[in-house]
């Protein structure tokens, strides 16, 4: 999965980025488009990696692309920043919520609320644009070719149109999950999932976990596809600096629950409908991100092709049951390890040992 963070200049964006994937980012760099993976934390992995002891320790990553900034005007579809947010799962909207008179906001004051509609509409012009295109080819095609499945995409991309024109994002609009699905060539900006970071200021961490009421950003309560995290991403670094136990002391102190790394990765999680499995052993233990509703047959391809092509049965049990009985020949004792076919939706937590055939 990747996730790409968005944003105007000098929002702390790239700051972000750079605590979300462990890589520096020297001052005074250029603005590019950079991409890291981060590890996605995990207490489960930890505990089921402590009872098994494996050679290897392997998290789920999540890939984050940090793209140039964007400005007022960016929205034409052939700006190549706005080509690498389509390539995206996700987007990480980054809002200014600092102040820092050394180093001036681009459109002169500090207002999270007005950033977003600005940023909004640049996505619901640039997609327009898209759309609008796709329209006038159709009418052009239709006459001569008068096939049925052109007519029913040309009324689709008429109804995407209205969506926009009307100033609705696609992900929030009138339209339904299959219609999205038949629109996910045209990788429509504001049919991505959407997560809003709001970066405060280091007086502000109260604010930390507040809701979106809380943040000025009301209008994004509740809205589908939406979330809202608030963070520091200058206290963060600053965190990121420090050894494990001067961490947590310092993040105890200023009333910080968690690092913005987890609150960030769970919130992107939920918007992608992602969940994570596990496999075991002496060799390793890993995690593995696949999409909610994934079958048994298809997570075992995430671990490798082969054992989807050879999927016989999967031996399934829940990360905490596992850790109850101590290991998988004390589960198998015990019954508790379930022999699961290739339909078996697997859940959030559960331990899978795929058989295949070889």
């Amino acid at each position: 999965m990747e996730i790409a963070l968005c944003g105007l200049g000098r929002v702390g964006k790239t700051t972000l980025w750079s605590i979300l994937t462990g890589r520096d980012v020297p001052p005074g760099s250029k603005p590019e488009t950079r991409k890291g993976v981060a590890r996605v934390p995990d207490p489960r992995l930890d505990r089921l990696t402590a009872l098994f002891e494996p050679k290897k320790h392997t998290p789920a990553t999540v890939t984050y692309v940090d793209v140039v900034p964007l400005e007022r005007g960016s929205a034409r579809a052939d700006n190549p920043v706005l080509g690498e947010l389509r390539a995206a799962d996700a987007l990480v909207m980054v809002l200014r919520a600092f102040d820092d008179p050394l180093d001036p906001h681009p459109e002169g004051s500090i207002d999270p609320a007005r950033d977003l509609e600005l940023m909004e509409t640049e996505f619901l012009l640039a997609d327009l644009e898209v759309a609008q295109r796709r329209l006038e080819r159709l009418d052009a095609l239709i006459p001569k070719t008068n096939r049925p499945e052109d007519r029913a995409e040309r009324e689709l991309i008429a109804k995407v149109i209205a969506e926009l024109e009307a100033e609705r994002p696609l992900r929030e609009g009138a339209l339904g999950d299959d219609e999205l699905r038949a629109l996910r060539g045209f990788a429509f900006l504001t049919a991505k999932p959407l997560l809003v970071a709001v970066n405060l200021g280091e007086d502000d961490t109260a604010l930390i976990g507040a809701p979106p009421e809380r943040l000025g950003l009301g209008a994004v309560a509740g809205r589908r596809g939406v979330e809202t995290v608030a963070l520091s991403a200058k206290i963060e670094e600053e965190i990121a600096a420090l050894g494990p136990e001067d961490a947590e002391t310092f993040r105890r102190e200023l009333g910080i629950e968690e690092p913005a790394l987890d609150r960030l990765i769970r919130a992107s999680y939920r918007l992608l409908g992602l969940i994570s499995f596990f496999t075991v052993g002496k060799d390793e233990c890993r995690a593995w991100a696949i999409r909610q509703g994934t079958v048994a047959r298809a997570a075992a391809g995430t671990i490798h092709s082969d054992l989807e092509r050879g999927f016989i049965r999967a031996e399934v049990i829940e990360w905490d049951r596992l850790l109850e009985a101590g290991s998988l020949a004390a589960a198998r004792e015990k019954g508790w390890l379930r022999l699961e076919g290739r339909d078996y939706v697997v859940r959030d937590g559960d331990v899978l040992h795929v058989r295949h055939a070889s």
